[in-house]
């Protein structure tokens, strides 16, 4: 398989010969305001432009997973460029709603069995944060992808670490673990994704896997840098197991 970050939480995983599109926001830089009762509101979003053109984002995507519908998962410019017959896989009915009446023809709900050709896609649980704030987050996912001539993977989605993430991972042994990581949140309500103490929770929890860590520096409300996490996994002793790329960037596994 090969993951490549695009920016934020939007990813390009080639993966048994399929392309999947997770989460586009594809906007240029400055585009939307600043998410608010957040930090940085002098800073428009998404704060960096994309790395590649967005012909190159979208060129032979057999398929878009859109894990939930927040502006920085799926935006407008998605909306416009993306072709309309596209598949696309979403949580929910209400969300599959929405995405239809922005004209989207072949729209389906995972379930914890959906198959794309001979792709497994598991739909898992996810937390958007923590108390109270949970009410404004709204329900969210993630996904694993099983395949018998691929490792498996599990993109986390906008989820705190929380017991449900630790079953997931019992349950499914992903060898790579993609979590949104940038410790966004508002001024009050805590984590919105995964913090360092979150990261390493679920490093504990799958010491053999391969984490990648996303979803960061891309808008406003970010509050871990790259630098800082980086400092932190050197201190922790596990740089070798978690990898935090630049937009751009990609893995082959």
């Amino acid at each position: 398989m090969d993951i490549k970050l695009i920016r934020n939480a939007t990813l390009i995983v080639e993966y048994a010969g399929k392309k999947f599109l997770i989460d586009p926001m594809l906007a240029e830089k400055g585009t939307y305001p600043p998410f608010p009762n957040s930090i940085r509101q002098d800073q428009n979003n998404p704060l960096v432009d994309l790395p590649v053109s967005l012909d190159d984002v979208i060129k032979d995507v057999d398929a878009v997973i859109v894990t939930h519908l927040h502006l920085d998962h799926f935006d407008d410019s998605a909306k416009n460029v993306l072709p309309k017959g596209i598949k696309v896989f979403v949580q929910n009915e209400e969300d599959a709603q929405e995405v239809k009446t922005a004209g989207f023809q072949n729209v389906e709900v995972l379930t914890e069995h959906t198959d794309f050709d001979d792709v497994r896609l598991i739909k898992t649980n996810g937390q958007h944060g923590r108390g109270e704030i949970l009410k404004l987050a709204g329900e969210v996912c993630g996904i694993v992808f099983k395949h018998q001539d691929e490792k498996t993977l599990y993109v986390a989605g906008d989820s705190v670490w929380y017991d449900a993430v630790q079953t997931e991972i019992n349950m499914h042994q992903p060898d790579i673990i993609v979590v949104n990581g940038g410790d966004n949140q508002f001024h009050e309500g805590g984590s919105l994704v995964m913090g360092k103490e979150d990261i390493k929770e679920t490093h504990n929890a799958s010491p053999d896997a391969k984490i990648i860590v996303v979803h960061m520096e891309a808008v406003n409300h970010w509050t871990l840098s790259r630098e800082e996490l980086k400092d932190f996994i050197n201190q922790e002793g596990i740089v070798s197991d978690v990898l935090i790329p630049n937009d751009g960037d990609s893995y082959s596994f």
